[in-house]
């Protein structure tokens, strides 16, 4: 890579990356096929986050890993305007979303793709990866009133659905 592509390419801000367990590697990878994934109960259907080895509704240990569509609710967030990381500039969201298959659902993320003064309760988003070596990060960007996904702008600048790390 020469020196003017080294300097056109993004840097990705710094991210505490999480262990990639066996029980935590569908969620963390589902990404490399697009696909945000949870545990399902094969006896109940409840769809389990944080994993667990049983469903925590029916306590079955029957669990398969099943992809959502990735659609969801801002059902909380702030805007920080800290700087708490080299690169990872303020302002931005970090918001709880609620994901449409479930109403208890739930994950803590960063909303991409607009200006942090548009973020709304119950805006629709939809789920979005950005790629930091072999962990794919869930993000959500706003969904266009027509129903489709607007160009996401990824939390490190890039635009597409799922990104990986310059080499």
């Amino acid at each position: 890579m020469s020196d003017l592509e080294a300097a056109a390419t993004p840097v990705q801000p710094f991210r505490v990356l999480p262990a990639v367990l066996p029980e935590t590697e569908p969620f963390w990878r589902g990404g490399a096929e697009n696909e945000l994934r949870f545990w399902r109960c094969d006896h109940c259907g409840y769809l389990i986050h944080p994993p667990s080895p049983r469903c925590p509704r029916c306590l079955s240990k029957d669990l398969t890993v099943s992809a959502v569509s990735g659609r969801a609710e801002v059902f909380a967030f702030t805007v920080n305007h800290q700087l708490w990381y080299p690169t990872l500039d303020p302002p931005y969201v970090v918001a709880i979303v609620v994901l449409e298959e479930q109403d208890d659902l739930r994950l803590t993320t960063n909303i991409v793709g607009c200006d942090v003064d548009d973020v709304f309760i119950g805006m629709p988003v939809e789920v979005c990866f950005e790629r930091y070596g072999d962990v794919w990060l869930p993000f959500f960007a706003p969904v266009a009133s027509s129903g489709e996904p607007t160009v996401a702008e990824g939390a490190s600048g890039g635009r597409s659905a799922t990104r990986s790390a310059p080499e």
